[in-house]
């Protein structure tokens, strides 16, 4: 990005104009994707605590903690600078998560159980369909509520999920 910007200084000052917009617009673009990224990763920690609660049938502060904080920090990244629009719109999540499910199962198959299940027997045991809905429930947080009342209305979102009450308990 170093050489972008030397290059836009550069053909502002010999007054190339068309050449600085081009520029202007190839550093939105990388801005753009170097957001989606990082959206994407939280995407990945997200789906794999989801699993790991779908095929435990419990859900413990960390995980929740871990989902929370993923939700919240999608948040803050999705909304743009105009704080009122967004990168990624209500509609476009189901094509990110189902990209980053099977990385999801990857990654979960060294937590879950301890590692006890193989990458094909996870996949075999998880319900896509329902962690992908209840993944689209989570985000679909993120456009009703403020980022001061969306940590209580997910936890209210994580009592639903199993062993959320316990967890709400504070029962193992």
């Amino acid at each position: 990005m170093t050489q972008e910007l030397t290059d836009l200084r550069n053909s502002i000052l010999e007054g190339r104009y068309h050449d600085a917009l081009t520029i202007v617009d190839e550093l939105e673009g990388m801005s753009r994707q170097a957001i989606l990224r990082n959206i994407q990763s939280y995407l990945l920690r997200l789906l794999i605590h989801l699993i790991k609660n779908q095929i435990e049938q419990r859900l413990t502060k960390s995980w929740a903690a871990s989902v929370r904080g993923s939700i919240r920090e999608i948040k803050k990244l999705n909304l743009q600078d105009n704080k009122t629009s967004y990168y990624v719109k209500e509609d476009e999540w189901e094509s990110m998560l189902e990209d980053e499910f099977e990385a999801a199962i990857r990654d979960a198959s060294v937590e879950v159980m301890n590692g006890a299940y193989t990458e094909l027997e996870l996949l075999e045991m998880v319900n896509k369909q329902r962690l992908i809905q209840i993944s689209q429930g989570l985000l679909n947080l993120t456009y009703q509520y403020s980022s001061r009342n969306l940590p209580a209305i997910i936890d209210e979102y994580l009592t639903q999920l199993p062993g959320g009450e316990d967890w709400k308990a504070g029962r193992r």
